[in-house]
């Protein structure tokens, strides 16, 4: 079975619509997190150093001038704009309508892919990308999960619940906004049967799209100190593999998958060591779907993954 055939990818899928390559770029709109200010809580999640995440971090460009660098050596006709950093609806309105259509107006941008918190999408900004979306615009609301268990998201700090994370898809839908959901394979305490959980879960409230990451623990971040102190484990390849591999057999061929592995970059990454580079573990789930079978395969079938 020949990759594109074992996983219905964003590029896959864009190239299918556009009739061409189509290209994220990465922007750093210096917005924050209400879990970082004090609105919500102070320190953030406890994986977070958001910088380990963003392959191009520099906000003394302007979001006009991100884009423009990033088009070089691309290899693609058109691009979609990637609100990346931190929680990209939080902002008054008229800020976040003043930064997308900036991003718009850059020649060969077709669209928005915005990265935020459920419990940071006010009916105002999902009105705002619904729009955008009516003009003819590319639209991605980004959510960032992590884990449909709330002991775990309480564990790691993240300042809301499943119920928001619900209640957040259901008030984009009504709006008619594609969802993408992160998903963090890995967190503390939780087994590899909880990922699977998670994931019916989120396809029970129903998505569009959805981002599989291990676990990174990075400088600057509270579990840093847990993971010196022996507190936490990094995650191993292998297991990352199986359980992405069971969670992607396991996901409807036409929700997308827009990633399915990520890295870190060093000195900000600690651990583990395989998370420096994505094509290992990439390479990996490409082999393990191939012999195990590839995205939908496995529906209605019993887990691979056994409890330990």
């Amino acid at each position: 079975m020949q990759p594109d055939n074992l996983i219905n990818s964003l590029g896959r899928d864009l190239k299918q619509r556009f009739g061409h390559k189509v290209h994220k770029l990465t922007i750093d709109a210096d917005f924050t997190c209400p879990n970082r200010d004090g609105s919500l809580g102070l320190g953030g999640c406890t994986f977070c150093n958001n910088a380990s995440f963003s392959a191009k971090t520099n906000t003394q460009l302007s979001i006009r001038d991100q884009l423009e660098t990033s088009k070089p050596g691309m290899r693609a006709k058109k691009y979609l704009a990637y609100f990346q950093a931190y929680t990209n609806t939080y902002a008054e309105v008229a800020v976040l309508k003043q930064m997308y259509e900036e991003a718009l107006q850059v020649t060969d941008i077709v669209g928005l892919c915005v990265g935020t918190r459920p419990d940071c999408v006010p009916d105002s900004a999902l009105q705002l990308l619904a729009e955008y979306q009516q003009q003819g615009a590319e639209v991605w609301l980004e959510l960032g999960l992590q884990s449909a268990f709330d002991s775990t998201l309480e564990r790691i700090n993240r300042g809301h619940g499943f119920a928001a994370y619900q209640d957040a898809v259901r008030r984009a839908h009504q709006y008619g906004l594609k969802v993408c959901t992160h998903l963090i394979i890995g967190l503390p305490g939780e087994q590899p049967e909880q990922s699977l959980i998670t994931l019916e879960r989120v396809l029970q409230e129903g998505c569009e799209g959805l981002k599989l990451h291990p676990l990174h623990i990075v400088r600057g971040s509270q579990m840093a100190r847990q993971w010196k102190r022996g507190e936490i484990q990094a995650l191993e390849m292998d297991d990352y593999i199986r359980t992405a591999g069971e969670m992607i057999r396991r996901t409807p061929w036409e929700v997308v998958l827009h990633r399915v592995t990520a890295t870190a970059r060093r000195p900000t990454l600690l651990a583990p060591d395989w998370c420096d580079n994505r094509w290992p573990s990439y390479m990996g789930i490409q082999d393990y779907l191939q012999q195990h079978g590839g995205q939908a395969s496995a529906l209605g079938r019993p887990s691979l993954i056994q409890t330990a």
